[in-house]
């Protein structure tokens, strides 16, 4: 009887583990909005290309350098390499296009500075937008001054007729009788800076004309010899010439006063019975519309500690007087999204 019990039990078990071992398991349905759930985690393993639509030392360069040290020194990037490719042809609208229509095969290892001045000309001049792209992240906001160079040698007619390069009010006087001024810039936001202190102030551009540069670095060399009169630029690419003593601060394009070695620079409304006038620009991070959807993910998650770094708020932020504005992927995309139909409705565009 006890043999019959065994072998009765050893059979059960041996049907038991067939039974088991033939089962499949089930695994959960997977909606089309988890899939991403189910992609491997992106970690970069090859160097990384990003690209400046604006030349080397003007502010968009400072700031995707600056980026890609602190990546690097805090091992952000699995050890990779960042290449920093300025590439300013078509004043950044090759550049641009090449990020935009890039295949998926090096997408994931692309970045784009993408800033307010480069979305302004471009949705003006192309058919690129904002959905052309995908927007990784905002993180700061940056604001104009007015920079001066008397020591440089008289080209200009202000310059020749003795205007005080150190007064924008004189300038702005000197303007309404005749005398020619000129300001040398970059594009996008200055340019829109520009035409809205024209405007503030009642002058046309055939009595204060301006010059657009392919970067404010550039812009700035003009000023130094003697090629305009001021040069509207962000304090990033500005400050070191101002420590040097080769650029004076004159005009705050803000509606306070700046700090530090810019403090003396009052604002529009210091100098006349004029408003202030001030072009917030973001600065943000973009990539092509083909990266995947996981490479986006460590993408934001990378800026993101980056803007949370000591370095990023003392060596970038503090330094060169920029508002702390880090928006991630989602909220970054929304943003731009917005800001974009607000200008193309602004300025009659489709």
């Amino acid at each position: 009887m006890k043999k019959l019990m065994a072998l009765t039990l050893a059979l059960l078990m041996a049907l038991s583990l067939a039974a088991c071992g033939g089962k499949k398991t089930e695994q959960p349905a997977t909606s089309g909005n988890n899939a991403s759930t189910e992609t491997a985690a992106f970690v970069p393993s090859k160097n990384i290309t990003w690209i400046c639509t604006s030349s080397a030392g003007g502010g968009s360069d400072i700031f995707s350098r600056k980026i890609a040290d602190i990546m690097k020194n805090d091992n952000l990037v699995n050890g990779q390499t960042i290449v920093v490719s300025n590439e300013t042809d078509g004043s950044g609208e090759v550049g641009r296009n090449k990020v935009a229509t890039m295949k998926a095969g090096d997408a994931d290892y692309t970045l784009l500075t993408f800033n307010s001045g480069d979305l302004m000309p471009m949705v003006k001049n192309t058919k690129n937008r904002s959905s052309n792209f995908r927007i990784l992240a905002i993180m700061a906001v940056d604001k104009q001054l007015l920079f001066s160079c008397p020591g440089s040698e008289a080209k200009t007619d202000y310059a020749k007729a003795g205007g005080d390069q150190n007064d924008f009010a004189a300038a702005i006087e000197a303007a309404k009788n005749g005398t020619f001024v000129v300001i040398g810039g970059s594009k996008g936001d200055d340019i829109t800076t520009y035409g809205k202190l024209l405007a503030e102030v009642g002058l046309t551009e055939q009595q204060m004309g301006y010059i657009t540069y392919d970067s404010t670095s550039d812009a700035i060399t003009a000023a130094l010899g003697g090629n305009v009169d001021f040069v509207i630029s962000k304090p990033a690419a500005a400050s070191q010439y101002v420590e040097s003593g080769d650029l004076n601060a004159v005009l705050a394009l803000a509606n306070e006063r700046y700090a530090g070695n810019l403090a003396d620079a009052p604002t529009l409304s210091e100098i006349g019975s004029y408003n202030n006038v001030e072009v917030p620009v973001w600065r943000g991070v973009a990539a092509p519309a083909a990266m995947s959807d996981a490479a986006v993910a460590f993408w934001s998650e990378a800026l993101g500690k980056v803007s949370a770094s000591d370095a990023w708020h003392t060596e970038y932020l503090q330094k060169n007087q920029l508002l702390d504005e880090y928006k991630d992927t989602v909220a970054a995309t929304e943003y731009v999204t917005a800001y974009e139909a607000d200008y193309m409705a602004a300025n009659g565009l489709s």
